[in-house]
């Protein structure tokens, strides 16, 4: 699974002018399920997301997670996270899930945060949606349960 995280004061995302997830504090999380993934991502991906210490403390460092926080976290799937543009100019998606498998992890991903105690918003699967946030840092980190980076 590949994520990219961002740190907010709030997001959303609507789907034709419908809004389907709203946040305040917490988390953005961009979601992507690879064609190789397993329950075990899932799980891995989850906690390092919750855990992460991306959150200041009362001395301005980063010392708190969002779990310590008891922030928001609004995950939207984002199946082209698994672009490949290492060749020519057209992403190959070959890497991706297919969509039966990428919805289903996804949404393990979602019950997983949720069965962990924090508040979540999520997204609609498939469907062409417009995300608002407001970027707080701005801090924004890429995490793969692959570990390619």
């Amino acid at each position: 699974m590949r994520a990219v995280i961002q740190r907010v004061t709030s997001a959303k995302v609507t789907v034709d002018d419908r809004q389907t997830g709203a946040i305040g504090e917490g988390l953005l999380v961009l979601l992507g399920v690879h064609k190789d993934d397993e329950p075990k991502d899932i799980t891995w991906l989850a906690d390092k997301i919750i855990n992460l210490r991306i959150f200041e403390d009362n001395d301005g460092k980063m010392n708190h997670s969002l779990a310590d926080t008891g922030g928001s976290m609004l995950i939207v799937s984002q199946f082209t996270l698994l672009a490949d543009c290492r060749k020519g100019r057209r992403p190959s998606w070959s890497e991706a899930a297919p969509p039966d498998k990428a919805r289903r992890m996804y949404e393990e991903f979602i019950q997983t945060i949720a069965d962990s105690g924090i508040t979540t918003a999520t997204g609609e699967f498939q469907a062409m949606m417009d995300v608002s946030l407001v970027n707080s840092g701005p801090v924004t980190i890429l995490l793969d349960s692959h570990k390619q980076f």
